[in-house]
């Protein structure tokens, strides 16, 4: 059987062109509300055994970077991938403009310290793809700089693959038009009021260059260590579904184990 993810799966692809992408595609065979509920739920259940695992082990990681434009769900993307994991053994950095003392340092000193410890699972909502994304955008990085970076984070990820930290990278991948309707939905839903950021309506207006800017990082950092994957984002629960899916594929590759009984203790009976 065809394996559904294949076509997904970015590796040192210098001819990325993210409109072959339709972000309304449903990558899965699974249809309606209560199909896709069943399917991340048995996905959260595995995901959340397999953490209890890699924690008792201590000696993996994961990471999984989120990156896409306002509204792609990134935050909506952790809450349903990671439901059922124990917070003690997951940490979520969402990285913001960088501060003073950041700005003072070279761009990935701030990511390197949140990167997971060994029997964690870290997810980086935003992250290092910043420096080539946004501050390209906004004139702060230049095409020479941004490739000098290219080739930053690609020793840095491969340096944290050698080092046991598995990388899934996701590019939650929304169309303009569903943008729109998400934005919408922030100004007319009470509940959701606190979420609107005018700054959002700027960054809608830089689309292109975003685009432009994501593709050229995408194209660029793609490596067997860490391949990008595009994650057709329009349905929600599909990008769910997508992501939990591509968690616990990685967990499973990284096969943890909980560790065995210290032979000292092993007929020691309890009084």
């Amino acid at each position: 059987m065809a394996n559904p993810l294949k076509p997904y799966r970015l590796v040192d692809d210098g001819k990325l062109d993210l409109a072959d992408f339709d972000p309304a595609t449903h990558v899965f065979d699974v249809h309606g509300d209560d199909e896709l509920e069943a399917a991340q739920k048995a996905l959260q259940k595995e995901i959340g055994e397999f953490q209890n695992r890699l924690f008792a082990e201590g000696r993996q990681s994961l990471l999984v970077v989120l990156q896409g434009m306002d509204t792609s769900g990134k935050d909506g993307a952790t809450i349903a991938t990671f439901e059922s994991t124990h917070p003690q053994g997951l940490t979520v950095t969402p990285f913001k403009a960088p501060s003073d003392e950041e700005k003072a340092r070279d761009f990935l000193w701030r990511v390197h310290a949140r990167v997971p410890a060994k029997g964690m699972i870290g997810v980086f909502n935003r992250s290092h793809y910043e420096a080539v994304v946004a501050e390209r955008v906004l004139g702060l990085a230049d095409t020479a700089e941004c490739r000098r970076r290219f080739a930053q984070i690609i020793a840095f990820e491969r340096m944290l693959s050698e080092h046991g930290t598995c990388i899934v990278k996701c590019f939650l991948h929304i169309s303009p038009d569903e943008q729109k309707k998400r934005l919408q939905s922030r100004l007319d839903v009470a509940k959701k009021h606190w979420k609107f950021n005018p700054n959002d309506l700027i960054e809608r207006k830089r689309w292109g260059a975003n685009l432009k800017a994501y593709t050229d990082a995408l194209r660029h950092t793609a490596t067997r260590e860490a391949p990008w994957w595009i994650v057709p984002s329009d349905s929600k629960g599909h990008r769910n579904l997508m992501v939990a899916t591509l968690v616990r594929n990685a967990l499973a590759k990284m096969d943890p184990h909980y560790p065995p009984l210290d032979p000292q203790f092993q007929a020691l009976v309890v009084e």
